[in-house]
Protein backbone atom coordinates (compact mmCIF):
# COMPACT_ATOMS: atom_id res chain seq x y z
CA UNK A 1 0.00 0.00 0.00
CA UNK A 2 3.20 2.39 -0.54
CA UNK A 3 0.84 3.86 -3.77
CA UNK A 4 -2.39 4.89 -1.85
CA UNK A 5 -3.54 8.33 -2.58
CA UNK A 6 -5.92 10.07 -0.14
CA UNK A 7 -6.12 11.66 3.06
CA UNK A 8 -6.13 9.81 6.54
CA UNK A 9 -8.47 9.94 9.71
CA UNK A 10 -5.35 12.13 11.15
CA UNK A 11 -5.01 14.53 8.44
CA UNK A 12 -9.00 15.11 8.15
CA UNK A 13 -9.58 15.71 11.46
CA UNK A 14 -6.44 18.29 11.72
CA UNK A 15 -8.18 20.26 8.36
CA UNK A 16 -11.29 20.22 9.93
CA UNK A 17 -9.43 21.87 13.12
CA UNK A 18 -8.25 24.66 11.57
CA UNK A 19 -11.31 25.33 9.59
CA UNK A 20 -12.84 25.85 12.65
CA UNK A 21 -10.60 27.70 14.37
CA UNK A 22 -10.35 30.22 11.13
CA UNK A 23 -14.27 30.72 11.10
CA UNK A 24 -14.18 31.29 14.45
CA UNK A 25 -11.99 33.94 14.24
CA UNK A 26 -13.92 35.24 10.95
CA UNK A 27 -17.17 35.15 12.26
CA UNK A 28 -17.33 37.71 15.65
CA UNK A 29 -15.43 40.14 12.72
CA UNK A 30 -18.35 39.86 10.09
CA UNK A 31 -21.01 40.51 12.93
CA UNK A 32 -18.74 43.55 13.87
CA UNK A 33 -18.58 44.80 10.49
CA UNK A 34 -22.39 44.56 9.96
CA UNK A 35 -23.02 46.42 13.07
CA UNK A 36 -20.44 49.25 11.95
CA UNK A 37 -22.52 49.25 8.74
CA UNK A 38 -25.43 49.71 10.24
CA UNK A 39 -24.18 52.56 12.87
CA UNK A 40 -22.98 54.49 9.49
CA UNK A 41 -26.54 54.19 8.40
CA UNK A 42 -27.79 55.38 11.32
CA UNK A 43 -25.80 58.36 11.90
CA UNK A 44 -26.37 59.17 8.15
CA UNK A 45 -30.04 58.58 8.69
CA UNK A 46 -30.05 61.01 11.64
CA UNK A 47 -27.58 63.68 10.30
CA UNK A 48 -30.26 64.19 6.93
CA UNK A 49 -33.43 64.54 8.91
CA UNK A 50 -31.85 66.76 11.56
CA UNK A 51 -30.87 69.39 8.80
CA UNK A 52 -34.11 68.75 7.30
CA UNK A 53 -36.01 69.92 10.56
CA UNK A 54 -33.43 72.77 10.61
CA UNK A 55 -33.72 73.94 7.15
CA UNK A 56 -37.76 74.19 7.98
CA UNK A 57 -37.43 76.15 11.31
CA UNK A 58 -34.91 78.68 9.52
CA UNK A 59 -37.61 78.94 6.23
CA UNK A 60 -40.40 79.68 9.33
CA UNK A 61 -37.64 82.57 10.95
CA UNK A 62 -37.26 83.30 7.45
CA UNK A 63 -40.79 84.21 7.10
CA UNK A 64 -41.18 81.97 4.21
CA UNK A 65 -43.72 79.30 5.53
CA UNK A 66 -46.37 80.79 8.08
CA UNK A 67 -47.08 79.97 11.35
CA UNK A 68 -49.49 81.03 13.62
CA UNK A 69 -48.18 82.84 16.47
CA UNK A 70 -48.67 80.37 19.03
CA UNK A 71 -46.43 77.56 16.77
CA UNK A 72 -42.76 77.14 17.55
CA UNK A 73 -42.11 76.78 13.74
CA UNK A 74 -40.82 73.03 13.93
CA UNK A 75 -42.81 70.68 11.64
CA UNK A 76 -45.96 69.30 13.33
CA UNK A 77 -44.91 65.72 11.79
CA UNK A 78 -41.87 64.31 9.85
CA UNK A 79 -44.41 63.62 6.90
CA UNK A 80 -44.64 67.50 6.44
CA UNK A 81 -40.61 67.54 5.30
CA UNK A 82 -41.68 64.76 2.45
CA UNK A 83 -44.63 65.89 1.24
CA UNK A 84 -43.61 69.53 0.92
CA UNK A 85 -45.11 73.17 1.95
CA UNK A 86 -45.99 76.13 -0.16
CA UNK A 87 -43.77 79.17 0.39
CA UNK A 88 -44.58 82.44 1.18
CA UNK A 89 -43.85 85.41 -1.50
CA UNK A 90 -44.58 86.87 -4.80
CA UNK A 91 -43.87 83.15 -6.43
CA UNK A 92 -45.64 80.49 -4.86
CA UNK A 93 -43.72 77.14 -5.01
CA UNK A 94 -43.89 73.62 -3.01
CA UNK A 95 -40.57 73.00 -0.94
CA UNK A 96 -40.16 69.50 -0.08
CA UNK A 97 -37.40 68.61 2.73
CA UNK A 98 -36.92 65.58 1.85
CA UNK A 99 -37.35 63.01 -0.67
CA UNK A 100 -38.32 60.10 1.92
CA UNK A 101 -38.29 59.56 5.50
CA UNK A 102 -35.36 57.53 6.19
CA UNK A 103 -35.92 54.28 8.40
CA UNK A 104 -34.20 53.47 11.57
CA UNK A 105 -31.57 50.44 10.80
CA UNK A 106 -31.63 49.87 14.61
CA UNK A 107 -35.06 48.70 15.31
CA UNK A 108 -37.23 46.44 13.44
CA UNK A 109 -40.17 48.62 12.43
CA UNK A 110 -37.56 51.39 11.48
CA UNK A 111 -39.71 54.07 13.45
CA UNK A 112 -37.55 56.51 15.18
CA UNK A 113 -38.98 58.24 18.52
CA UNK A 114 -39.87 61.89 18.42
CA UNK A 115 -39.55 65.04 20.60
CA UNK A 116 -41.46 67.99 20.37
CA UNK A 117 -39.62 71.59 21.55
CA UNK A 118 -41.68 71.63 24.49
CA UNK A 119 -40.61 67.72 25.78
CA UNK A 120 -37.59 67.50 28.36
CA UNK A 121 -34.68 66.96 26.25
CA UNK A 122 -34.46 62.72 27.86
CA UNK A 123 -38.09 62.60 27.59
CA UNK A 124 -39.35 58.99 25.55
CA UNK A 125 -42.52 60.82 25.53
CA UNK A 126 -43.64 62.83 22.48
CA UNK A 127 -45.78 66.02 22.93
CA UNK A 128 -47.71 65.70 19.54
CA UNK A 129 -47.43 69.53 19.15
CA UNK A 130 -44.45 69.32 16.63
CA UNK A 131 -41.00 67.70 15.85
CA UNK A 132 -37.89 69.07 16.84
CA UNK A 133 -35.67 66.31 17.24
CA UNK A 134 -35.84 62.63 16.61
CA UNK A 135 -33.71 59.54 18.46
CA UNK A 136 -33.56 55.97 17.47
CA UNK A 137 -35.55 53.94 20.35
CA UNK A 138 -33.07 51.26 20.16
CA UNK A 139 -31.76 50.46 23.48
CA UNK A 140 -28.86 48.55 22.41
CA UNK A 141 -25.16 49.58 23.10
CA UNK A 142 -22.85 51.20 20.13
CA UNK A 143 -19.27 49.79 19.13
CA UNK A 144 -18.25 53.51 21.47
CA UNK A 145 -20.10 52.30 24.55
CA UNK A 146 -23.19 55.00 24.04
CA UNK A 147 -26.74 53.90 23.71
CA UNK A 148 -27.84 54.42 20.24
CA UNK A 149 -30.96 56.41 21.55
CA UNK A 150 -28.66 59.18 23.11
CA UNK A 151 -27.19 59.76 19.61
Amino acid sequence: MKNARGLTLVELVIAMAVLSILASAILPLSQMAVKRTKEIELRRALREIRTAIDEYKKAVDEGKIAKDVEDSGYPKALEVLTEGVDLEGPIREKRKFLRRIPRDPMVEDGEWGLRSYSDDPESTAWGSEDVYDVYSRSEKTALDGTKYSEW
